[in-house]
């Protein structure tokens, strides 16, 4: 998700420079949306691992 969230910065980098904004404005826009989706994602994950929920689902087995 990352990996779609940098290649949106990069179109409308290209698209501002070559005077697209609507497409550069677009394109940003999705990019943040991603970015910050990643973001909230990677939280998460990094939460539920210090909370062991993973580690404890294990030892009920």
């Amino acid at each position: 998700m990352l990996k779609y969230a940098l290649i949106f910065a990069i179109i409308s980098l290209i698209a501002g420079a070559l005077g697209f904004t609507g497409v550069a404005a677009g394109a940003a826009g999705i990019a943040k949306v991603l970015f910050f989706i990643f973001v909230a994602l990677a939280v998460l994950f990094v939460v539920l691992a210090m909370l062991g929920v993973g580690a404890a689902r294990k030892a009920l087995r």
